[in-house]
């Protein structure tokens, strides 16, 4: 059953949807993830699916059920459900057993790691298997200790470690001195059809305001991602004050994210909004299913992030949507946001600020406000060209094949890209 440790006990899911045409020599994948309800490592992890299914090759995803499973069956792989996402040290060894089995079963190629207690059980099963063993980091993960270090090694133990940008690239590198000849940047995808700005109608857009209850003239801050302290809410909450404090009228910050209650930070949130007097400008909004309306909705979307974040699909999603971006120096590198002085003012796509300095950020979310329209207009339509030009699914599917090639040993297989017809998709 969903959430057992025991070698025997894991249920396997096949799609019932028709299979892609296989490769001439088609890979195997076994891709471990703790959850599949809407992380950056569980999207990032369905986004692996979908490119390998896709071309011909086979993948099977080990972990507990979410809502991204039937997402998974629909693009063609396998699904075994098992908690891989618990850090006891005899539940890893179990579940290494449990991924030493099936890897042998199915014949993988790789076993690949998306979550630090998964990957500890994927590296003893690779180490059995005799398979490489492959990780992929989407964010930087705290450090306190010399026992997080090694916890957190895992991840650079990789005989391949994916970075999906060069800031979490260079974190790997400083911090365990993993060769560079062994990280590859692969950045995530978007669906660029999806979050097209022309393709939003006014009526869902409203729809969106209407929920929040904004009114017409209200300029939206939209903050999106888990409520979670590593996502910096308290840094916005901060800087709301002081823009009250400085006489702005007329905006919100709206929080858009799931709160799991696995901590106490949405409390200690409320009692800053209430301490901070801010409770009129900040509103905490239930996830939201139509995103592409929510970025069209807002004037500016924010990310205060405290701690690396690597790529955020909403950082890039907002881009895509031809919104203005402002965010901390420690949640987007140079390669996701185009910020000042990095290249010129007339190329910019946002702002960033110094992680944690609320001040910061004020100032930042004042000079956008003060813009004129056609320059922030400007400055939204630089994002979705950064974006279309490098977050394309195509380029991101045809990097990951070839990388998969290498690490499975297919480099010379004509089959490791997929149809044109299926590029879209991905």
């Amino acid at each position: 059953m969903p959430g057992s440790t025991a070698p025997e006990a894991f249920e396997t899911h096949v799609s019932s949807k028709a299979a892609a045409p296989l490769a001439l020599d088609p890979i195997t994948a076994l891709i471990v993830v703790p959850t599949l309800d809407g992380g950056a490592a569980d999207a990032g992890a369905l986004e692996l699916v979908r490119i390998l299914c896709h071309a011909g090759h086979r993948a099977i995803v080990v972990s507990r059920a979410g809502r991204l499973v039937a997402d998974v069956a629909a693009a063609g792989a396998e699904f075994v459900a098992l908690d891989v996402g618990v850090n006891n040290p005899i539940a890893i060894l179990r579940n290494a057993l449990v991924l030493n089995r099936l890897a042998r079963e199915k014949n993988c190629d790789a076993i690949h790691a998306f979550g630090r207690a998964g990957a500890w059980s994927a590296l003893i099963a690779a180490r059995l298997c005799d398979i490489p063993f492959v990780t992929s980091w989407y964010k930087g993960f705290q450090e306190q200790n010399i026992f997080k270090h090694f916890y957190n090694s895992v991840m650079a133990r990789g005989a391949h470690v994916i970075a999906v940008s060069d800031q979490i690239a260079q974190l790997i590198n400083d911090r365990y001195g993993t060769p560079w000849q062994k990280i590859a940047v692969v950045p995530c995808s978007i669906d660029i059809d999806r979050f097209d700005p022309a393709k939003v109608t006014h009526a869902r857009i409203d729809a969106v305001r209407s929920l929040w209850g904004v009114k017409p003239e209200t300029k939206v801050i939209l903050i999106t991602g888990r409520i979670l302290r590593r996502k910096g809410h308290h840094v916005v909450v901060n800087a709301a004050r002081r823009l009250k404090e400085m006489g702005l009228k007329d905006f919100l910050c709206v929080f858009v994210g799931e709160d799991r209650g696995r901590t106490h930070y949405t409390g200690e949130l409320w009692d800053l909004v209430l301490a901070t007097g801010t409770m009129d400008v900040i509103r905490m909004a239930a996830p939201v299913s139509d995103m592409p309306a929510a970025y069209a909705a807002a004037g500016v979307v924010v990310s205060g992030a405290v701690q690396p974040e690597g790529v955020q699909r909403a950082i890039l999603e907002a881009q895509a949507m031809a919104r203005p971006v402002i965010v901390s120096d420690m949640a987007a590198g140079p390669d996701v946001v185009l910020t000042a002085p990095g290249v010129p003012e007339s190329r910019i796509t946002g702002f960033r600020f110094a992680s944690g300095d609320d001040a910061a950020l004020a100032a930042a979310l004042l000079r956008l406000f003060f813009l004129a329209e056609p320059a922030r207009n400007a400055m939204g339509r630089r994002g979705r060209d950064w974006v279309l030009g490098h977050f394309d699914g195509a380029g991101v599917a045809a990097q990951t094949l070839r990388l998969y090639g290498e690490i499975a040993g297919r480099t010379g297989t004509p089959a490791l890209a997929p149809p044109p017809d299926k590029i879209s998709a991905i």
